[in-house]
């Protein structure tokens, strides 16, 4: 009886001492987690001051944060609950972390009218933070997976002005037979955006009137983009980023270029986060050779911007044929008379011959129109910039085209 006692006592007291010991430690380590998310986004322009930390099993909540960017004149405070859900410390001292929620915003932020914005489901999935010490830019790549929120609603005197259902960025990462990360693949989303434009007149007569005569009291539309980033030749091959609006139109742009490593990036980072006045003439030199070293690194192997008209091309024409007093017709036919001199004031005679013939075939007629850039070979910016001096020869070298109604 006597050892039963003594030996539930030692447990009791060791149970006791452990709880009193885990308690600094686990605030430790929330503290830890939170110092280390600082650094991490330190490394890439963000100063970030976190409220209180608080740990409970693996997930840690933490009293809101103030956000300082390079370059903006006041932070941004985000006041509410930030909760990282699933934290783990790895055996080399990284982080991963299931997800980061923050709780639904319901908030006026205006008085007269009376503007009101609501945005639900915000989550950040698949975070990963570095070990102490590493915050190249290889690392900084894979610090999130997924950032997404469900629909957006923003009213105004209580009628809806601008809407969304969601907003959608992921990132796929993939690794070569050593973990060392090989490709990111990466999309990105907003759907179902819907915008109702009519009140624009009510602050700027001017824009509210074009907006009437071209329709467009009401938009809808899609925003999507989707990239591939191969890390060893920091080849980047954006399939498209395009905004698809119905009854307007979609504008894609699309690039290909190489050169774009993480060691290039890292240099951008070390600038960014340098303690030079950006003004000072130092901090202009390093810059000045650092854009210089990027133009050498880079080389691009294609790019263009294409629109697909849905509209808004005919009621443009229309309108600005109405504000000159003739009709349409005789407009673009004014339009097209215009074109080789407008080209002439440019300079670049050899220009005229790869604009003129179809923009013109595109007011007669607008479908599509689309700017290419595909040189020979794959070309340095900085020998493509060399070759600016002469304007005819750039032309050739970048394989500048337009082309229209393909």
């Amino acid at each position: 009886m006597i050892g039963t006692i003594k030996t539930t006592g030692l447990l009791a007291a060791t149970g006791l001492a452990t709880v009193l010991f885990m308690q600094p430690a686990m605030a430790l380590e929330a503290d830890a987690f939170i110092e280390r998310v600082a650094t991490v986004y330190g490394a890439m322009g963000y100063d970030l001051s976190f409220g209180e930390a608080t740990l409970n099993g693996d997930t840690i909540t933490v009293d809101g944060v103030t956000v300082n960017m390079q370059g903006a004149d006041e932070p941004m405070v985000v006041d509410t609950e930030l909760t990282f859900s699933g934290v783990v410390e790895n055996d080399d001292g990284s982080y991963s972390v299931d997800s980061l929620s923050v709780p639904d915003i319901d908030t006026e932020f205006a008085e007269d009218p009376v503007g009101h914005l609501t945005l639900v489901d915000m989550v950040a999935e698949d975070l990963w933070l570095p070990p102490e010490g590493d915050t190249s830019a290889v690392s900084l790549l894979q610090t999130v997976g997924r950032v997404a929120s469900g629909p957006l609603t923003i009213t105004r005197d209580g009628a809806e002005v601008i809407k969304f259902d969601g907003m959608d960025f992921s990132s796929e990462f993939t690794y070569d037979s050593s973990d060392a990360l090989e490709e990111v693949i990466s999309s990105f989303t907003i759907s179902n955006i819907w915008a109702d434009l009519s009140t624009v007149g009510e602050e700027e007569p001017e824009a509210g009137a074009v907006i009437t005569a071209l329709g467009l009291t009401n938009i809808a539309g899609n925003i999507s983009q989707s990239m591939t980033w191969t890390m060893a030749d920091g080849h980047i091959v954006m399939d498209e980023f395009l905004f698809d609006f119905a009854d307007i139109g979609k504008l894609d742009i699309k690039f290909d270029f190489s050169g774009f490593t993480p060691e290039m990036l890292d240099k951008i980072y070390a600038m960014q986060s340098s303690d030079l006045d950006p003004a000072s003439e130092e901090a202009q030199a390093q810059q000045m050779m650092a854009g210089m070293e990027i133009a050498q690194a880079m080389t691009i192997t294609s790019a263009s911007i294409r629109y697909d008209d849905a509209g808004l091309a005919p009621k443009l024409l229309d309108m600005f044929a109405a504000q000159s007093g003739a009709d349409r017709a005789a407009f673009v036919e004014g339009l097209k008379a215009m074109l080789p001199a407008m080209i002439a004031e440019s300079g670049v005679p050899a220009l005229n011959d790869v604009v003129v013939p179809p923009v013109s075939a595109f007011l007669d007629d607008p479908k599509n129109l689309e700017v290419v850039v595909q040189p020979p070979t794959p070309t340095s910016v900085l020998v493509l910039a060399a070759a600016a001096s002469n304007p005819a020869s750039l032309i050739q070298a970048l394989g500048f085209a337009v082309n229209s109604n393909q």
